[in-house]
């Protein structure tokens, strides 16, 4: 067997009511608030006021879905500005309270520039290198969804969609601290985003097995996950109050996180960028309805990839991917390109570039699918 490591930081705070423990974990910190618009809303932010009092110097509840640089440029100046020695609104801490792109806000938030300008953060992203921060502060993560694992990664992505890019925002040092992990949180979660979320959390935990950077403790993760996901995200779709569906496909997310955290995603990751900043595609659903294809391309390249691929269904491999474009299509969702306006020309064009990029790099069958 290769030699292989598995390292993930975060400390995981996990079950009903665990939102409550955030004073302890902040230990006389003071913290800013990254959530999504509607919290004000729903009443989390008031929640938050009042467990949190004094601690809690500022609010950002301006984000937006799959935060792009336009819409980052201001917050990111304005959490900065905020952050000068000795100011009321300075915190040691970002509390980060929603779905994938609040943390992902959050994360690119967390990292301070010289000059307090976001301009100087993308600059820097797109070397595509690794940078020491000027400033950074801590982060916790409390995910209002069942399907990113960011409160278990240091990824974050930006978008820039006037340019056609996506950036991946990784150090050290935008590593949770701790993750929080309330599966009350997402009670009120509606049908949309449940099903786009837990087909996410199946794409991590796939996308982590037929993956270069594989090892034995991602492997344990990505199977559980999967299995989980496969059992239970069916019946939560026809339950969505089930507080005991709603903790499982949390638990489901957070393994499949601690899979990736280690091994990157791979091929369907890949092309979903594409599917979502090109065709308008709820990642959930652009990561996801590739899986039957990919799996295919996976299948028969390495015999110990298709030793953990087997533990994750129950029926002969080589039935696994009309199994998951059964389980798929019956959540509704279609496998096909063309269902998105895709064409069988565009489809394979995208392909190749996704095996061309750098997730796409980390799927096994880059070189037999590639021919």
């Amino acid at each position: 067997m290769k030699h292989w490591q598995y390292q993930n930081p975060v400390a995981i705070h996990f079950g009903a009511g665990v939102l409550d423990t955030l004073p302890a974990l902040l230990a006389g910190r003071t913290c800013t608030l990254v959530t999504f618009p509607e919290a004000e809303g729903f009443g989390l932010v008031p929640r938050l006021r009042q467990l949190l009092g004094a601690s809690l110097v500022g609010v950002i509840d301006q984000t937006q879905p799959n935060p792009d640089v336009d819409g980052l440029d201001k917050l990111y100046r304005q959490f900065w500005s905020e952050q000068q020695q000795g100011s009321a609104q300075q915190s040691d801490v970002v509390v980060a309270v929603g779905g994938g792109s609040a943390l992902d806000t959050a994360k690119a938030l967390m990292v301070g520039t010289e000059s307090g300008e976001f301009d100087a953060l993308v600059a820097l992203l797109a070397t595509g290198k690794a940078f020491k921060p000027h400033a950074v502060k801590k982060l916790i993560a409390v995910p209002t969804t069942s399907g990113t694992g960011s409160e278990v990664t240091g990824w974050a992505t930006i978008w820039n969609r006037a340019a056609g890019k996506k950036y991946s925002l990784h150090l050290p040092e935008t590593w949770p601290e701790a993750a929080v992990v309330d599966p009350e949180l997402v009670l009120s979660l509606p049908a949309g985003p449940t099903l786009a979320a837990g087909l996410d959390a199946l794409s991590h935990a796939l996308e982590a097995i037929w993956n270069i950077n594989a090892n034995p403790v991602s492997d344990n993760h990505a199977v559980s996950a999967a299995r989980e996901v496969l059992a239970t995200l069916p019946k939560l779709m026809k339950n969505l109050g089930s507080v005991e569906l709603r903790q499982r496909m949390s638990f489901a997310a957070l393994t499949a996180g601690l899979a990736f955290s280690n091994t990157r995603t791979a091929l369907a990751h890949s092309i979903s960028y594409d599917m979502t900043i090109h065709h308008g595609l709820p990642h959930g659903i652009a990561c996801s309805f590739t899986l039957p294809m990919v799996l295919q391309r996976a299948l028969g390249v390495y015999a110990d990839r298709d030793a953990v691929l087997a533990r994750v269904f129950d029926c002969p491999l080589a039935q696994a991917p009309a199994f998951l474009t059964e389980f798929i299509e019956q959540l509704g969702v279609s496998t096909q390109f063309e269902s998105y306006g895709v064409s069988l020309t565009e489809s394979q064009r995208m392909i190749t570039a996704a095996l061309d990029g750098v997730r796409g790099k980390n799927f096994i069958g880059v070189a037999r699918a590639a021919a």
